[in-house]
């Protein structure tokens, strides 16, 4: 022991430290709790848009009954203007018929005029009294159907503006479905999204997990080590070593934590985005290029989390590698504490202090 002293120069190592380890698997349980809340929030998110899209079902729904409630009145007035048509040629034809008997009448009392003045024996006023009174007659039947006939044209006039009105709101009405078609398709590939992400979010917990345990492996194994070295005496250079690993695999837990909530915002992102779908005709639908932007940046960080998995992947190999060479270096550390604890006393200081040299030596490289 008092050649270990000389080698290192009285350097005293610290045998009571903190332990930043349990410290930081402590902050990263937490952390997994605040994602577990996150993620609750966001199905709630989820159920709260298909609340929103069995609403929106029903609207489509009664838009499609007031589409035919709408189709039934253009065929009630389509058939009724087909009536008012066959009566308006009734009436024309009825109009002709009396104007044809009235031409006819005027050609009689023309003949009996001539015959009267030919023969005075029989009187006219019996001849044109019963004439006149059925031109009379022929001349209020011309004037109802011509107000027939105005009617009818005013009637047939309000009904073609109805049938103008009706087409404008079946039109109105075909494309309000086809935006709603539109707005389910999006909500459709939307959903797909979320899906694929909350399977990413899974796969990264479980890569965290498995992290932990590989963490607090390593800590259990350092710790032994701690007290092996400490037991016999040797230089704290290892532990510095196994100290810095953890850092490293600190670290890489951080890119991890971060690369996660870069895709929980991305998830967020989509879930606000099929939430503002149904709003006013000026912001209904997303732009495609906005949209189309954004899902090829949700590709690129999948694309980047899947290069930090296989880097972690290889990292967890090397650091399988390196254990096993630890494992080594303590095999021959206690082989050579061992020989020298079998050498008496009287021996020569210097072949000890020759091979603990080695040994220090063989643990640093």
């Amino acid at each position: 022991m008092v050649a270990s002293e000389d080698i290192y120069g009285g350097e005293e190592v610290s045998l009571v430290q903190p332990d930043p380890v349990g410290l930081q698997i402590d902050r990263l349980q937490n952390q997994l709790t605040e994602k577990v809340k996150e993620l609750a929030t966001c199905q709630s998110e989820i159920k709260a848009l298909r609340a929103t899209e069995a609403k929106k079902d029903k609207a489509i729904e009664e838009l499609r009954n007031e589409v035919g409630k709408l189709d039934d009145k253009l065929r009630l007035t389509e058939d009724h203007l087909k009536h008012k048509k066959l009566e308006i040629k009734k009436l024309t034809e009825e109009k002709k018929d009396a104007l044809a008997a009235q031409y006819a009448a005027e050609a009689t009392l023309r003949r009996l005029h001539a015959d009267q003045k030919e023969d005075d024996f029989v009187p006219l006023e019996s001849v044109i009294t019963p004439l006149e009174a059925e031109i009379k007659m022929y001349r209020n039947e011309i004037a109802s159907l011509q107000e027939d006939k105005k009617a009818l044209e005013r009637l047939t006039k309000s009904k073609e503006a109805a049938l103008l009105e009706a087409e404008k709101i079946l039109r109105s009405a075909l494309e309000r479905v086809l935006i709603v078609e539109e707005v389910q398709n999006e909500n459709f590939d939307l959903k797909r999204q979320i899906e694929i992400c909350q399977e990413e979010n899974k796969i990264l917990e479980k890569t965290h997990r498995q992290k932990i345990l590989e963490v607090e492996k390593l800590s259990q194994t350092i710790h032994e080590l701690e007290e092996v070295i400490l037991s016999s005496g040797v230089n704290a250079n290892a532990v510095r070593d196994y100290q810095r690993q953890i850092s490293e695999l600190q670290e890489e837990k951080r890119t991890l934590e971060r690369e996660l909530a870069r895709v929980k915002v991305s998830a967020n992102r989509v879930a606000t985005v099929v939430a503002n779908e149904w709003k006013d005709e000026n912001d209904k639908v997303m732009p495609v290029k906005q949209w189309l932007e954004e899902r090829r940046i949700m590709q690129a960080e999948m694309q980047r989390l899947k290069d930090k998995l296989a880097i972690s992947e290889r990292t967890a190999k090397a650091e399988s590698q390196l254990k096993d060479k630890l494992k080594m270096r303590l095999k021959t550390l206690e082989e050579g504490l061992k020989h020298f604890s079998n050498n008496p006393v009287s021996s020569n200081s210097g072949s000890a202090k020759s091979e603990k040299y080695k040994i220090l030596s063989f643990l640093t490289t």
